[in-house]
């Protein structure tokens, strides 16, 4: 495993806890200091960068995964009742094609969240070595 994909994981992490973006780049910072090189750092963050969606629909899912993934679950589950109530396998495989989008979106927008904060987290550390202050 490389380093980028240990720090998304690493990200991934941070996540799935409930606390500002702040303090998730607060816990990432020593991480990722001590345990990558400046030079490849900054290699890091231009790959991702060039990674990052541009377009809207990326945009969106970035920050509103669940929200966009949203009416694939409800297309999923009126699929199901409809399947069930009137026995047709069709809904049934709509339903299953509209679950596995809706998990895909939620997804591809948790792996861009998590690169966002580590892009995050890498701009804080070049400020903080570029601008030091006593903390």
């Amino acid at each position: 495993m490389g380093q980028l994909e240990r720090l998304v994981l690493m990200a991934e992490d941070e996540l799935t806890q409930y606390s500002t973006d702040a303090r998730k780049i607060e816990r990432l910072r020593p991480k990722i200091a001590l345990s990558v090189p400046l030079a490849e750092q900054r290699q890091i963050r231009e790959t991702l960068l060039a990674e990052m969606p541009t377009d809207a629909i990326g945009q969106l899912v970035e920050k509103q995964r669940q929200t966009v993934a949203l009416p694939l679950w409800g297309i999923a589950g009126l699929s199901m009742l409809l399947g069930i109530s009137f026995i047709q396998p069709l809904d049934l495989l709509i339903t299953i094609a509209a679950g596995y989008a809706a998990i895909r979106v939620q997804k591809w927008g948790w792996k861009l969240q998590a690169k966002r904060l580590v892009i995050q987290t890498l701009d804080d550390i070049e400020e903080r070595i570029k601008n030091p202050t006593k903390d």
